[in-house]
């Protein structure tokens, strides 16, 4: 993100392409492949129906948006909630996650089958764009965000979530990391080369949380990943034992989280655009 020097990071069997200036982190699937699944991740039912109501509380707190594009819209779970509160929607998604879209976010809302860089010039600005761990899938993150600019109205915001590639319990995950579980995650973000990018594609007035509250079964799903490396081909959460895992823990994966903010997994990027 920055142009700064690469150098080798380790992580047991894997290694990553990290920035000696600004801590983001490249994968090449070669050095850091997946092995113990071999497709996108596709949500659990449960668990995206409790993801689905924390983000959409995250993406309103400052104000309910008049209008949203969402890039990487899935089964339109989000698109749904901001239609029925009565806002103007739209969305692009190449279908990676090949999941059926919701039917009433398809008949209404203005849809793309495509990446972000590929929807037409001349789609109508919006109030708010987001993306919901889509940033460390693309090729291009700067170029996502340049059009997450150019769809903004003046005074909208940009939102994006992605995995914390400065989470504070890397090193001891190792490359049991559950984010690395996925294939298509080819890059993570630090909140320095975040902040970088965002500036980089025109953003100027750019802020990064770190949410308590998302990615609940991360800890665990690293654990298990670290301790039992076994083929998985359908991914670790389809174990029950790891559901029952992060139930379990979860009290001490929170307030480990409110004593350091770091071991939060998730950089969540706030920009933007000024009157």
């Amino acid at each position: 993100m920055c142009g700064g020097p690469c150098t080798d990071l380790p992580l047991g069997g894997s290694v990553l392409d990290a920035c000696t200036r600004c801590g983001h982190l490249r994968r090449d699937l070669d050095r850091a492949p997946a092995r113990h699944r071999d497709h996108a991740y596709g949500g659990d039912p449960t668990l995206d129906a409790a993801r689905l109501r924390l983000t959409h509380r995250a993406l309103v707190a400052d104000g309910a948006p008049a209008s949203v594009f969402e890039i990487g819209y899935g089964a339109g779970g989000l698109l749904r909630a901001f239609h029925d509160a009565g806002a103007r929607v739209a969305g692009a998604d190449p279908d990676q996650l090949e999941r059926d879209v919701d039917t009433v976010v398809v008949a209404h809302a203005r849809l793309h089958a495509c990446g972000i860089e590929d929807v037409p010039v001349g789609e109508p600005s919006v109030d708010l764009v987001y993306g919901i761990h889509v940033l460390e899938h693309v090729v291009d993150p700067i170029e996502t965000l340049r059009r997450t600019h150019t769809l903004l109205r003046p005074g909208g915001s940009a939102h994006f979530f992605t995995p914390a590639g400065d989470w504070a319990g890397l090193r001891l995950a190792s490359d049991g990391w559950w984010m690395l579980e996925d294939p298509t995650h080819v890059r993570f973000f630090t909140a320095d080369s975040l902040v970088r990018a965002a500036r980089e594609a025109g953003f100027d007035d750019v802020e990064i949380r770190r949410p308590p509250l998302d990615s609940l079964v991360h800890d665990a799903a690293s654990t298990v990943r670290r301790v039992r490396p076994a083929p998985r081909p359908q991914g670790v959460l389809t174990q029950r034992s790891t559901l029952a895992l992060a139930g379990a823990t979860l009290p001490l994966t929170l307030a480990a989280r409110a004593l350091v903010p770091r071991l939060r997994p998730t950089l969540h990027l706030v920009a933007r655009r000024p009157e």
